[in-house]
């Protein structure tokens, strides 16, 4: 979801009777999670109150916006040993209720897997939901959204399950799930992904790919409750920067790349396809900015070095979402050669401003990426098709790129758009 205009109500501002919802994420703000800011503060300007929960804290380095610093002032965490007594009171306070900690142990003993660890993070679950319980009790809060069906959707129907027992079936409670993948169609059992969906009261997929996934794994009777509600981002906050771009006298191929540094999005893949494009008997001038922290940053740097590219690849490490709209107005293409991936709202962002676009035909990436349209799609893994197509948006002429980048820019206002998603989620689980 897009960041509205101007600053957004702190939901103790918003009216009482004010539709109001608990957000919990196992990790919140950060940066790779921008678009949970994005959709809090869009249903936010729209007049819900959204109350912010974190199972763990988060770190300073994650918080590079003001709205994020914002954000991690006002977000509740579970796990936080500065307030350790306090937690411990807030769960010794559930235990008034033995028929509601009795309902979240029995749940907890028939979910996730059923190995030793699974039993214990289980027990570990179950202590943060009677947590979450009292907090939002105290809050009036009776519906919990959350994205991804990690950690924070087992605390979620933990938290639920208690509070429909202490306060019977038709009392409100229920819960919600975002689901994104890839992760958790790798690993099924291991999320307990079909139980969850099965206890979700609605399910928001962010791609018709997604979707489908979630109805391999589940009985057509739960079909009904998974709705598509895509990322979005704003369009008028990632303007079209193409005339910038068309006026910029002739020079080296400028390439972007914004992700998480981690191998499912590729960056080895972009350096060699950049090592290939700089040898042989046709090299193509470039320059390329790798935006993004995460484990292969060294790697990244080593391997510039030896393949001879470090001059011509810088390495920016992480930026704050505000600093997004100025490198894309740099770039004259933007590469990310996923190996997985669920529908990257960096690419969304960066259609939105006119960029042209390079990636990979995996998962929903075709509901946004039309090839030879907006962008080209290229095999995963194939630094050779990686090259062969930077070659072709450099030897584009200006008038074709321009064209590709008004598709794109066209796509996402049409599909991807803060208004009509925003709409779409509140309809889908009821907010």
């Amino acid at each position: 979801m897009a960041s509205p205009v101007g600053p957004t109500p702190h939901p103790d501002d918003l009216p009482d009777d004010a539709p109001a919802v608990a957000y919990l994420v196992s990790e919140y703000p950060t940066l790779s999670h921008a678009f949970i800011e994005n959709e809090v503060e869009a249903l936010r300007a729209r007049g819900v109150r959204v109350h912010t929960f974190s199972v763990r804290p988060t770190s300073e380095a994650q918080h590079r916006s003001a709205r994020s610093r914002r954000e991690a002032g006002t977000t509740s965490v579970l796990l936080d040993r500065a307030h350790a007594l306090e937690l411990l009171g807030t769960g010794a306070a559930s235990l008034r209720h033995p028929r509601a900690v009795a309902a979240g142990a029995r749940l907890a003993a028939r979910s996730g897997p059923g190995n030793v660890r699974g039993r214990v993070w289980q027990g570990f679950y179950l202590a943060e939901a009677a947590v979450l319980l009292e907090r939002m009790r105290r809050l009036g809060l009776r519906h919990l959204h959350v994205h991804f069906a990690n950690n924070g959707a087992d605390v979620a129907r933990l938290v639920v399950a208690m509070g429909r027992a202490q306060d019977g079936p038709d009392s409100g409670w229920r819960w919600t799930m975002s689901m994104h993948g890839p992760t958790e169609f790798e690993a099924v059992d291991a999320f307990d992904l079909p139980a969850k969906v099965r206890s979700a009261d609605a399910v928001a997929c962010i791609s018709d790919f997604c979707r489908g996934q979630l109805m391999r794994h589940t009985a057509p009777e739960h079909w009904p409750k998974l709705g598509l509600v895509r990322m979005a981002v704003d369009a008028d906050r990632f303007a079209d920067r193409s005339p910038e771009r068309a006026a910029r006298p002739a020079g080296p191929l400028r390439v972007l790349f914004v992700g998480r540094l981690v191998p499912e999005k590729g960056p080895s893949v972009l350096l060699d396809a950049v090592a290939a494009l700089r040898t042989g008997p046709d090299p193509l001038d470039v320059r390329v900015r790798v935006v993004g922290a995460g484990p292969l940053a060294d790697d990244l740097a080593t391997r510039t070095g030896q393949q001879g590219t470090a001059d011509v690849v810088e390495l920016v490490g992480p930026v704050g979402n505000e600093d997004l709209p100025e490198l894309y107005a740099w770039a004259d293409v933007f590469c990310l050669p996923s190996f997985a991936e669920g529908v990257p709202v960096v690419l969304m962002e960066a259609m939105a401003t006119g960029l042209p676009v390079v990636t990979s035909p995996i998962a929903g990436i075709p509901e946004l990426v039309e090839d030879g349209v907006s962008g080209r799609l290229v095999p995963p893994g194939r630094a050779d098709r990686l090259a062969e197509a930077l070659r072709a948006v450099a030897a584009a002429p200006a008038g074709e790129r321009a064209r590709w980048g008004r598709a794109g820019r066209e796509r996402v206002r049409a599909e991807f758009g803060a208004e009509l998603n925003v709409q779409r989620l509140r309809e889908v689980v009821r907010i």
